[in-house]
């Protein structure tokens, strides 16, 4: 089990389950919405994550046709996006986590966006788009 909050505290969640491969992201779009070089994300089936705490606080804003990036409207926290589908995705954002990962970055996406002023040297698979 996986447990996770925003800045301030007031959304805490759960997730009973497995995290998929963590990815970075690098389009323009994760990169607004995180205020950073790039959004690390793993996928996450929708049934095993719970929120515990916060469900009042949750904002919701869809930021292209049916991705839903949803964040604490008190602090801002970016937690997760997801998509209705079918299939229903969620992309947990790793960076709320409060419990340890031993799982390294899969692979980067979109990696032909990448912010010019952050250097990237690991191992990880680099994808100019999403891959199939």
């Amino acid at each position: 089990m996986h447990q996770g909050s925003c800045l301030c505290g007031r959304v805490k969640y759960e997730i009973h389950g497995e995290l998929g491969p963590i990815g970075l992201c690098h389009c323009s779009r994760c990169r607004k919405a995180n205020g950073s070089a790039f959004l690390a994300a793993a996928q996450i089936k929708p049934d095993e994550f719970k929120l515990i705490c916060g469900e009042d606080s949750l904002g919701d804003f869809e930021s292209s046709a049916g991705v839903h990036r949803v964040f604490c409207i008190h602090c801002g926290s970016p937690l997760y996006s997801r998509r209705p589908g079918p299939p229903e995705i969620v992309r947990l954002r790793i960076g709320t986590l409060d419990t340890p990962l031993q799982s390294k970055v899969q692979s980067h996406i979109f990696f032909a966006d990448k912010a010019s002023w952050f250097e990237f040297e690991d191992a990880a698979p680099k994808f100019a788009q999403r891959p199939a």
